[in-house]
């Protein structure tokens, strides 16, 4: 830990502790810019503890007395390599914490050994948290400047309420825009990724505005690439932006850039279509101003040859000629650019400037379209996904956000399924619930006819931009397409027909589709992960309420299904109303023999209230929709008394099963979540009749009733999974589990698929 170091740090670049004059009055410790509590308050535990570390010899000490503080922001940055560091290091994100002890807030710096507490969403915001061991860090460059550093915690339950009205003890820590305690960075990043735009230092604030063209000489993006790469000063550019991708952060350690960040623009004018890059502190300045359709006109640029390996996207007329052997780049210095909007009332049909021509599909025609197709969608919302996290490379802290959605346009009974990852409108990404009109462009197509069921689904590109409020005004709103959806009381009633179909499927990375509808309230941060580790055969399987449990995941090789137990809670809408519970078991001879005699016996059927799906209820919108995101980098004040996830009916009928697996060497058995996909309205009813191929195809279907057109329900299926399970006793199976981090110490782990081997020697 930082204080145990026993080494000199690099300190604080930004306001931090400010030590006074040692002959000031000791109620000014840390002092210049403190506030003092008033003398008929009660004493702040922060000022005492600065006050203890000041007297200490040692550069760490344990508080006196450990009091419970509430945690009001936890905020992520990256930090360079020091000056003595000869090996470039992996990016190391650093996070500081602002706590309050109810009379001072204080920002503090987290010591790294502690960051998994943040990556398991253990220490978060609005929870109670002692600390017992804190130290400080000084400024060398500065005297009498240091910060409070946190280098031991332990992390309490949530809070009720934290009152916001508390200041800073140090009135630095108010500075707008806010800074990091440590490093020469100027801003933070966003919490769970580095491509949403974070804090304030991103502007929102410019207009167009009229511009003279009398002294301006404009050139043509054709002529420009004839003659670039023979002229010293370019004439201004006269542009419409056709696309924007998203923000690319390329920080690291050893890197001094303050704002590393990198985004494309493709612009047109009559002649062309060419890419335009815009690095580093302009993006903070003008990304969030920027729109798709805006006219620009782009002076003090500079043109280099652009990047061979780099895809640009389809121009939006394909009689514009796409320009690809160079680049514009747009840079606050070297030359410092100048950027101009130029209002729409003043462009003139002379310049001939290209409309926007959007790529709207059906859900109708989405069938025939190819492998890669690039289209855009619009719709109503009828289901939201979980906030998930999947890494960008293996031993890195960098994370892709994501999230699957259903979006339906009244053109087919199905929905377009979309995996929308994050694409920098953080504002929207994490705003979107059921029953909203919802636009989504530059989508690509994913599908593979060979697998069964089919996979078919959309994915974003970089290009990727969604829109789900001020339609109004919108290029695409004149598009035929874009004027024929259903109304949000018809995406309602379809909605609530296909909810509890859609619900029971669950979304994975490489079968999204297969598992498609799993809707979760997902309250935390950890990335979905996956291992294949099955081999054996069954023991047990049980319709499963979820029974609670917290062992370690081990490596190992199960056997076969020993016992299946479905349960099925019926949450109810009504608060105090009895809950239902069904059901049925399943136990093989085997598992009898064996169970009391394992080394090992892991318990991970537990399905948490957070993963049960929920009928949307419009009225709670604001909670459903906080409970479906990543936790907030600032603690944020509830409305009210909030209600609970269990007030909020479950959409899956059929319940979950509970899975026992059983090594090949009868030694560790497994017990894991089973949840298949019903379809009680879907007409391709089939005669699956063993669980080994229910599983394969991960759904189940009702079977064929000769002359009886009524659907069994949700017992009578179970019924028909269990007499399946039993046909697989004593049978070696391989399998493919999902195992979820929800988070503070909470793992899921789910049977997605299970094979029985032809070959066994």
């Amino acid at each position: 830990m930082s204080g145990e170091l026993g080494q000199p740090q690099a300190g604080p670049s930004h306001a931090g502790l400010d030590f006074p004059n040692p002959d000031r009055n000791r109620a000014g410790v840390p002092g210049g810019v403190i506030r003092r509590a008033g003398s008929q308050g009660r004493r702040s535990w922060i000022q005492k503890v600065l006050e203890q570390i000041t007297d200490s010899p040692l550069q760490w000490v344990t508080p006196s007395e450990v009091v419970p503080v509430a945690v009001l922001a936890v905020q992520r940055y990256l930090l360079e390599d020091e000056p003595r560091d000869t090996i470039p290091k992996p990016p190391l994100y650093c996070y500081d914490v602002t706590i309050s002890d109810g009379v001072y807030q204080e920002k503090c710096y987290l010591d790294p050994s502690l960051n998994f507490l943040v990556y398991k969403n253990i220490l978060k915001v609005g929870i109670e948290m002692k600390i017992s061991r804190v130290s400080c860090l000084y400024n060398e460059k500065r005297l009498g400047q240091g910060i409070l550093c946190i280098d031991n915690v332990h992390c309490g339950e949530a809070l009720d309420a934290i009152s916001l009205e508390t200041p800073f003890r140090n009135s630095a820590h108010e500075e707008v825009p806010e800074r990091p305690l440590r490093g020469g960075k100027s801003h933070y990043l966003a919490l769970w990724n580095n491509e949403d735009p974070y804090g304030d230092i991103w502007l929102t604030n410019k207009q167009p505005e009229e511009h003279n063209f009398n002294n301006t000489k404009i050139i043509s993006l054709s002529h420009l690439e004839m003659t670039w790469a023979n002229r010293r000063n370019f004439p201004a550019l006269l542009v419409r932006i056709l696309h924007k991708s998203k923000l690319r952060y390329y920080g690291k350690p050893d890197k001094k850039m303050i704002e590393p960040y990198q985004t494309f623009l493709e612009v047109a004018d009559s002649s062309g279509t060419v890419s335009v890059i815009m690095w580093n502190a302009l993006c903070p300045e003008w990304y969030k101003s920027l729109r798709v359709g805006l006219v620009l006109l782009l002076q003090d640029y500079s043109v280099k040859k652009s990047y061979p390996f780099r895809m640009q996207p389809l121009p939006v007329d394909p009689q514009i000629k796409l320009i690809s052997t160079m680049e514009i780049c747009l840079n606050l210095r070297d030359p410092p650019t100048n950027i101009i909007i130029i209002p729409e009332k003043q462009v003139k049909p002379e310049w001939r400037l290209p409309k926007l021509n959007h790529r709207f599909i059906t859900r109708s025609e989405l069938d025939d379209m190819p492998e890669n197709h690039i289209c855009d969608v619009i719709g109503i919302l009828v289901f939201v996904g979980r906030v998930q996290r999947s890494k960008k490379k293996e031993n890195r802290e960098d994370f892709w956000s994501y999230r699957w959605i259903h979006i339906a346009d009244g053109t087919s009974e199905q929905p377009f399924i979309v995996e929308l990852f994050s694409t920098s409108q953080p504002e929207i990404f994490e705003n979107i619930y059921p029953m909203t009109y919802f636009v989504c462009t530059q989508l690509k197509v994913v599908r593979n006819d060979a697998q069964v069921p089919k996979l078919l689904y959309l994915t974003t590109t970089n290009e990727s931009r969604v829109f789900i409020t001020g339609h109004r005004g919108q290029p695409y709103t004149n598009d035929t397409k874009s004027t024929n959806q259903p109304s949000t009381s018809q995406a309602a009633r379809r909605e609530n027909q296909s909810q509890e179909r859609d619900s029971n499927k669950r979304h994975q990375d490489d079968d999204p589709v297969s598992s498609q509808c799993f809707q979760t309230t997902y309250t935390s941060l950890s990335p979905t992960k996956k291992k294949r580790i099955l081999q054996g055969p069954y023991a047990k399987l049980i319709p499963v309420p979820q029974p609670e449990t917290s062992a370690q995941t081990k490596g190992n090789k199960p056997d076969m299904p020993s016992i299946f137990q479905r349960r099925e809670s019926a949450s109810t809408s009504t608060i105090g109303k009895a809950r239902k519970t069904i059901s049925d078991r399943w136990e093989s001879q085997l598992w009898r023999e064996k169970k009391f005699g394992l080394i090992d016996h892991l318990h991970y059927s537990h399905v948490y209230p957070e993963s049960i799906p929920r009928k949307f209820i419009f009225e709670q919108r604001k909670f459903l929709t906080e409970q479906f995101n990543s936790q907030p980098a600032k603690y944020i004040p509830p409305e009210g008394r909030p209600p609970k996830l269990d007030d909020f009916k479950s959409a899956r009928s059929l319940g979950h099963f509970e899975v026992t697996i059983l090594g090949l060497n009868h030694e560790i058995a497994i017990d894991v979540a089973f949840l298949p996909m019903y379809c009680p309205e879907d007409l391709r009813t089939s005669q699956i009749d063993t669980l080994l191929t229910c599983m394969n195809y991960s759904c189940v279907y009702p079977q064929d009733g000769a002359g009886n057109d009524r659907l069994p329900g949700p017992r009578a299926l179970a019924g028909d999974i269990i007499k399946a399970a039993m046909k697989l006793d004593r049978v070696h199976i391989v399998g493919i589990l999902d195992i979820c981090n929800l988070g503070n110490n909470k793992v899921e782990v789910y049977l997605h698929r299970i094979y029985s081997p032809t070959n066994i020697s």
